[in-house]
């Protein structure tokens, strides 16, 4: 049965475009605890557009569950997450002018620096997983590094047709994640999943961890954040 992250970065958001305290990403996480969220997701992005330094300190000493710290390669944010020590790490690609992460990091062409990360996370005790494209050389790679878990980046499945484009993006998931669980690894997947079409992916073998944020933020607008992540587990428990 996979695990349910919720990524509350939006919350954060909302909060940002006043500049006030107000909502609280720390309390949104406690109510997504308490819908039955496995794991708290949070992006402290370089240019700290949503999630700050602040929430990173306190939901490290509030969350129950796993708390999960998506991340680039910078070196000032590297310092942060090893004085931190979130339960995990995803390390995703990131540029200043995108709305959300448009895909996997790129680890071919970049690996000493990605190594040296990934060990100096895994020496403060951080499980270390890396969000990548569903690709063969890219897993493999991981593997490589030393990487102890794969986040599949599940984006091109979200937006192919329903029919046989989606169900090509199906297979290629199925694919990549077997190499993921056959070089060692734990297999996660996320971006772009809803409440349509995440029972799929969430049935793929092996798949462990499932990181969700806009579909749930979205819909608790209408229902309340417990309840909508509650909606969200009964559907990735089957």
């Amino acid at each position: 049965m996979p695990e349910l992250g919720v990524n509350i970065d939006h919350v954060a958001t909302v909060r940002q475009a006043r500049r006030t305290n107000e909502p609280d990403p720390v309390w949104a996480a406690a109510l997504a605890e308490l819908g039955g969220a496995d794991a708290i997701t949070i992006h402290l992005r370089e240019d700290r557009r949503h999630i700050q330094d602040r929430d990173l300190t306190i939901l490290k000493e509030t969350v129950a569950a796993k708390l999960n710290l998506e991340m680039a390669c910078d070196a000032e944010v590297v310092d942060v997450a090893c004085r931190v020590r979130p339960q995990q790490a995803t390390l995703v690609p990131e540029r200043r002018e995108e709305v959300t992460t448009e895909g996997g990091l790129d680890i071919l062409g970049r690996q000493d620096r990605v190594r040296e990360v990934i060990d100096r996370l895994q020496h403060s005790g951080i499980v270390v997983s890396l969000f990548l494209d569903p690709d063969l050389a890219q897993i493999e790679t991981a593997a490589d590094l030393g990487a102890d878990a794969v986040e599949l980046h599940t984006g091109q499945f979200a937006l192919a047709a329903v029919g046989r484009d989606q169900e090509d993006q199906l297979k290629i998931l199925r694919r990549t994640g077997a190499k993921v669980l056959a070089c060692g690894m734990a297999l996660h997947a996320g971006h772009g999943l809803t409440y349509r079409n995440v029972k799929q992916v969430a049935a793929i073998e092996g798949m462990h961890e499932l990181n969700i944020g806009h579909s749930i933020i979205a819909r608790a607008i209408m229902v309340g954040l417990t309840e909508a992540v509650r909606e969200m587990k009964r559907l990735v428990s089957g």
